[in-house]
């Protein structure tokens, strides 16, 4: 197949796609707003399950390197209520890979660079995709000159410019919000942050709203979410954010008041989805991947999984069907009925995790990595 294809978005599931079409010999630009890979922080760990985005490391060529990179033993979690009991905890076998950790610039960066020289092109951010009929696009960016392409792909994430061409769908506030905070040089300065997370992480709620989610990242970092319900929050004074929060988490025990306080950086994150399950009508020359596609609660950890075998899948489609416009309606068929699946489920337990402290509504996680070790298989069977 002869067609310029572009890429909007250099995050993973962008980038996954592009290496994947390059191992089939298909040319493609990507472009992002970005001014390089490193140009932000990237957030915090993520796993990667064995069904999802393993398999798409995996027909990209990367999945040792993933796994040199991976922390399995960071799999392990515990469930506390808000007194600080332990509900209950998970520690992986020495030989559990079904959903090992790293960190998402760790991620980035992997992919970024198995990518061919001047496949990406960074500080590049989509002002508008102008159809010209036929399924041809042009993609104006605020400096340089616009380009046409014959298949545009938003990988541009929950704000997506490329979006609007398929639905007029866009991503609503959950009215939860995630103040992202980060505990530097954790076992030295911090350990008793450092103890409560474990090697992995902890989770804790009390069913009104308030929740606690700590995560251990590399190079002796923890990344912590504390989760609040209700307006916007204002970060710019970090004292009057521990004030509010100290408020906000009075009847927690104390074992969770460094979480609240000791914490080196703050960054809020307002947690929007799109409408789930969604669709969108066949558009020629334009599909969606990823958070563009599917952006949803991030309880489960299914996003950054689907936005690579999104990118998989896709670069598969295209390389195999005879017309971009048989690649996409394949693609499509399979990724909408995944994510809007697994869409409804994330966003329901985004909802009981603020307003339920039932220990019976803590995940068991032995019986989700058998279960991604079995769907991986199954996945395999199928292909």
């Amino acid at each position: 197949m002869t067609a310029r294809i572009t890429i909007i978005g250099a995050g993973p599931g962008g980038l996954l796609c592009a290496r994947v079409l390059q191992r089939h010999d298909i040319e493609v630009t990507v472009y992002d707003a970005d001014a390089a890979v490193d140009a932000r922080d990237a957030g915090g760990s993520l796993d990667l399950h064995a069904d999802t985005g393993q398999i798409a490391m995996s027909d990209a060529g990367l999945l040792d390197e993933f796994l040199a990179l991976s922390r399995p033993e960071s799999q392990a979690g515990s469930r506390l209520d808000h007194h600080g009991t332990v509900l209950n905890a998970f520690v992986p076998a020495d030989d559990d890979l079904a959903a090992p950790e790293i960190d998402r610039g760790q991620l980035r960066a992997l992919l970024a660079s198995s990518v061919e020289p001047g496949t990406v092109h960074w500080g590049h951010k989509l002002v508008r995709a102008v159809p010209l009929g036929g399924g041809r696009h042009r993609l104006e960016f605020p400096d340089g000159p616009a380009t046409e392409t014959d298949l545009v792909i938003g990988a541009d994430g929950a704000w997506s410019r490329v979006r609007p061409l398929v639905t007029d769908a866009t991503a609503r506030y959950t009215g939860v919000s995630f103040l992202d905070v980060r505990f530097d040089d954790v076992d030295t300065r911090h350990t008793g942050v450092a103890a409560l997370t474990g090697a992995g992480q902890m989770f804790a709620n009390d069913g009104d709203g308030h929740g606690i989610i700590l995560q251990r990242n590399s190079n002796g970092l923890i990344r912590g979410y504390l989760v609040v319900r209700g307006g916007r929050i204002a970060v710019h004074d970090p004292e009057a954010v521990k004030r509010f929060l100290l408020d906000e988490f009075a009847h927690w025990g104390d074992v969770f008041r460094p979480a609240l306080t000791d914490w080196d950086a703050v960054v809020e994150r307002p947690i929007h989805v799109l409408p789930a399950p969604l669709t969108w009508p066949h558009t020629a020359g334009v599909t969606l991947l990823g958070d563009a596609a599917h952006v949803m609660a991030p309880f489960g950890g299914f996003g950054a999984n689907l936005a690579l075998l999104d990118g998989a899948e896709l670069a598969h489609a295209i390389a195999d069907e005879p017309t971009l416009d048989a690649a996409i309606t394949r693609y499509e068929k399979g990724m909408l009925a995944r994510a809007g699946e697994l869409a409804v489920g994330a966003n329901l337990a985004l909802q009981e995790f603020v307003t339920s402290a039932r220990p019976n509504d803590a995940p068991d996680h032995a019986a989700e990595h058998r279960k991604y070790e079995a769907a991986a298989a199954e996945y395999r069977r199928a292909r």
